[in-house]
């Protein structure tokens, strides 16, 4: 009211007892006209005369005075929007502190934030209802596509901060005078679990451990801890360009099924006005008009919509669209599964880790014994 505005709201509360929806929130419905002292609307815009040196107004080719629309408020701008938008993740972080919750918002986007996620699709009511009643849908295969992916690239990126952090401490350690190499860890690492085995068992699964460890180096060029930095620097790189090509492919998804989505609201109203066409009454238009107002509205958001894709010969490329949202399906799953392998390879880099860490330990116990005894 400060500033002369007047927002609508409406907050939806999850009693699925009554019939409510599992997820709450609200909207807020927000004018961008404002509201004068005497209580009318305002205008949403002015007139700011285009004005010559001289300060005269130019006139134009129709001899009327060429002026530019400057809006009375800020509240439609991006920045105003940003302003707010910012404004409320503040307070909401606030009260989250006060309850003693970890849990915060972030009003950015997850590019602006630096987080290099795949965002799910917008549902709907329809669509959740549908999941909800265990029915499949295009857009909750996806969501559950896009979800698995992220979990995936977060496990990646934490095994590679994991694995860089371990290769830089151990990089230290062997920077000193006559430090071991990696193969030298994992002997040392095997000689010592033999040496405390019990069963001859155990020993043969301990030089088949050893030697599935540097089979597995060997086969991936892996020879010195500088060879195992650049091998998960090369995997992250890989891992970078898959998730970029599966968001561009989960883009355009969206633009296809929108597409598709209007093509069927197209279809299936255009009876209705295919009909409305035929009525020559004015009367008996008006009150078919009236009776299908909403299926009219929609044959024309529709249409309208339709029209900026249509070809030269007016047809809408439904059949090309349809083989190429399937041809993308496809390929995003065929590239949901190449870090199937990813994931592997890093796990298994994550064991030579633990390995190499257990040696090193040993032999820091071993020397500080010796240096005990020298005492």
């Amino acid at each position: 009211m400060g500033r002369g505005m007047i927002a609508d709201f409406a907050i939806h509360q999850p009693d699925k007892e009554d019939g409510g929806i599992p997820n709450p929130h609200f909207h807020v419905l927000c004018p961008i006209r404002p509201i004068e002292p005497d209580g009318k609307w305002g205008c949403k815009q002015r007139r700011r005369y285009r004005l010559d040196e001289d300060g005269n107004r130019i006139m134009g080719e129709d001899g009327k005075p060429l002026f530019d629309a400057v809006p009375t408020t800020d509240w439609g701008s991006p920045e105003t929007l940003e302003h707010w938008r910012e404004a409320w993740a503040a307070m909401v972080n606030a009260k989250f502190e006060e309850k003693g919750l970890t849990c915060r918002i972030d009003h950015r986007s997850y590019e602006r934030q630096g987080l290099d996620l795949l965002p799910t699709v917008h549902e709907g009511v329809a669509v959740r209802q549908m999941e909800a009643k265990g029915i499949p849908t295009d857009k909750g295969d996806l969501n559950r596509w896009i979800k698995k992916a992220n979990n995936i690239l977060r496990d990646i990126r934490k095994k590679i901060a994991g694995l860089t952090d371990w290769i830089k401490a151990i990089k230290e350690e062997l920077s000193k005078p006559q430090a071991p190499t990696l193969a030298a860890l994992l002997t040392d690492y095997y000689e010592g679990r033999n040496a405390g085995a019990w069963s001859r068992n155990a020993r043969i699964g301990n030089l088949k451990g050893f030697a599935e460890a540097i089979n597995f180096l060997t086969e991936r060029g892996i020879a010195t801890l500088e060879d195992l930095e650049t091998h998960i620097a090369a995997q992250s790189e890989r891992t970078e360009a898959i998730n970029t090509s599966m968001k561009a492919k989960r883009d355009r998804l969206n633009e296809l099924k929108e597409l598709l989505r209007l093509v069927d609201l197209y279809r299936d109203t255009k009876p209705v006005y295919d009909e409305l066409q035929g009525i020559k009454w004015k009367g008996k238009r008006e009150k078919f008009e009236r009776e299908h107002e909403n299926e009219l509205r929609t044959f024309h958001m529709a249409r309208r919509k339709l029209d900026k894709h249509r070809s030269p010969a007016g047809k809408i490329p439904v059949h090309a669209w349809e083989q190429e949202q399937a041809r993308l399906h496809q390929e995003y799953t065929a590239e949901y599964e190449q870090y199937k392998p990813i994931q592997d390879d890093l796990r298994r880099l994550q064991q030579v880790k633990r390995n190499a860490d257990a040696a090193i330990h040993q032999q820091e116990q071993t020397q500080q014994k010796r240096r005990e005894v020298e005492r």
